[in-house]
C-alpha cells in the first residue's frame, strides 16, 4: 500500500500484499482489511463535509477498478487506524499532526458522563432533568453525556426532552451525547433481531438530535467467531449510521466488554462498517475482554483513537497526590492528543473508594492538571 500527494489531493493505490497469519488465533489486521482495499483508487477531497454528506454522488465505479471520493479526514482516519492496529503508531500519529487545529484554546474540553452519578440517579432517585444543573453548579462542568437508562421510557417524550433541553440551555450546558444500552444487539446473529436492534436505537438518534448532541454511544454486541462477530456488528452499525447521518448524528462504539474491548477487533469493525458517521468512544478503563483477560489499555486506546469522536476518561481510585492509581492519565492523554483530538473528554468515575462527588472532582482536577502540563509542552519556543 502506498500513498502519495498530487495536485493538493491524496491518492491511495493498493495491491494485495502477501498475508502472514500471526501465531495467535486472532487474524492479522491486513488479512481482514486488504480485501476491502485491494484494487481501489481513492481520491481525497481537501474539504471536510458534514457527516450527513454520505451521498453516492461522489462514488463512481469502473469495470475492474473502483474510484471513490472521500474526505481528507476520513482518509486520515482510515489510514491511521490501519497503521495503529498494525503496530505503526508513530506513523499513524504523524498523519494527524498537520490536521490538529492551530487556533489557541484548551487542548481538550471536559464533559461529565451521567454514569459517574449512577448511584445518585438509581438509588437516590434524583430527577434526571436536574443533571445539567448538577453538572454546572456542583462540579463546574459545562457539558454533559446522558445515559439512556436513567430516562429509558422518555426517548419519544417531547415534553420531557423539551424540559431537559431547556434546563441545559438555562445553565449554559452543552449536551454532548447519549449513551445507549439495553436496546438489543446490533451484531445479533439473527438478522431479524439485528435489524430490530437497529430500529430500537433510532428513537435515541432522534432524541440526540433534538437535544443538540453530536452522537449516540452504542455497543457492538454480537456472537460467533472473531470474524463472524466483526461482520455482523459492522452490518448493524452501518445501517444505524446511515440513519444517523440523515439526522447529523454520529454512531460511536465504546470498548465495553467482550470483543469490543479488543482494540484491533473494534478498529477493524469500524473500518468494515465503512461509514464516516461511525466511530469510536475510547474508554480508558474498559479493556476487560473476559473475567481474566485484559487487553492492554494503552495499545487499545492507540488503536481506537483514529476513529474517535469522543473520549471517556474512566477513573477508579486516586492516591494522595491526586493521580489515578490504575491508569496513567498523562500517558493516555498524550495518546489522545497525538491523534489531533481536541474535543470533549468525559469524566466517568466508577470507583468505590471515593464518593461519586469526590471521584468526579478528583478526575476533573487531574484532567485539568495534565491538560495544563501538556499545554506547556506544546507551546512554541
Amino acid at each position: 500500500m502506498k500513498a502519495f500527494e498530487s495536485g493538493g489531493a491524496f491518492h491511495l493505490d493498493t495491491n494485495p500484499p502477501k498475508v502472514l497469519r500471526p501465531s495467535s488465533q486472532q487474524p492479522a489486521l491486513d488479512e481482514l482489511l486488504v480485501p476491502c482495499l485491494g484494487q481501489t483508487r481513492i481520491h481525497v477531497r481537501s474539504s471536510k463535509p458534514d457527516i450527513a454528506d454520505n451521498s453516492n454522488s461522489d462514488i463512481t465505479h469502473n469495470k475492474g477498478t473502483h474510484s471513490m471520493t472521500i474526505s481528507r479526514r476520513s482518509f486520515m482516519s482510515t489510514s491511521a487506524g490501519l497503521l495503529a492496529s498494525m503496530g505503526f503508531s508513530s506513523l499513524a500519529r504523524g498523519l494527524f499532526a498537520a490536521e490538529a487545529p492551530g487556533e489557541q484554546g484548551p487542548l481538550f474540553k471536559i464533559s461529565l458522563a451521567q454514569w459517574s452519578l449512577h448511584r445518585r440517579f438509581f438509588n437516590d432517585k434524583v430527577d434526571p432533568l436536574d443533571f445539567p444543573k448538577i453538572s454546572k453548579t456542583e462540579f463546574g462542568i459545562e457539558a454533559v453525556e446522558y445515559v439512556n437508562q436513567f430516562f429509558k421510557d422518555k426517548a419519544t417524550d417531547r415534553a420531557f426532552l423539551g424540559e431537559l433541553k431547556k434546563r441545559a440551555d438555562d445553565h449554559g450546558v452543552t449536551s454532548v451525547l447519549i449513551m445507549c444500552d439495553k436496546e438489543g444487539a446490533l451484531g445479533d446473529a439473527d438478522e431479524k433481531k439485528r435489524y430490530e436492534a437497529v430500529d430500537n436505537h433510532k428513537k435515541w438518534v432522534e432524541a440526540a438530535k433534538f437535544l443538540g448532541c453530536h452522537s449516540i454511544r452504542v455497543n457492538a454486541q454480537s456472537s460467533g467467531s472473531y470474524l463472524e462477530q466483526m461482520k455482523l456488528a459492522a452490518d448493524g452499525l452501518r445501517k444505524l449510521s446511515e440513519f444517523g447521518a440523515t439526522h447529523g448524528i454520529n454512531i460511536i462504539v465504546e470498548n465495553h466488554g467482550g470483543l469490543s474491548s479488543n482494540g484491533t477487533w473494534l478498529a477493524s469493525t469500524i473500518h468494515t462498517a465503512n461509514h464516516p458517521g461511525c466511530g469510536t468512544l475510547p474508554d480508558f478503563g474498559n479493556f476487560k475482554i473476559e473475567k481474566r483477560i485484559e487487553y492492554d489499555m494503552y495499545k487499545g486506546t492507540e488503536e481506537l483513537m483514529p476513529f474517535a469522536k469522543g473520549v471517556s476518561a474512566k477513573s477508579f481510585e486516586f492516591d494522595d497526590a491526586g493521580n489515578e492509581t490504575k491508569i496513567d492519565f498523562r500517558k493516555m492523554l498524550s495518546i489522545v492528543l497525538s491523534y489531533g483530538y481536541r474535543s470533549w473528554v468525559g469524566v466517568e468515575y466508577e470507583g468505590n473508594k471515593h464518593s461519586e462527588a469526590e471521584g468526579i472532582k478528583l478526575t476533573k482536577k487531574l484532567l485539568e492538571t495534565v491538560r495544563e502540563e501538556l499545554s506547556q509542552k506544546t507551546l512554541p519556543n
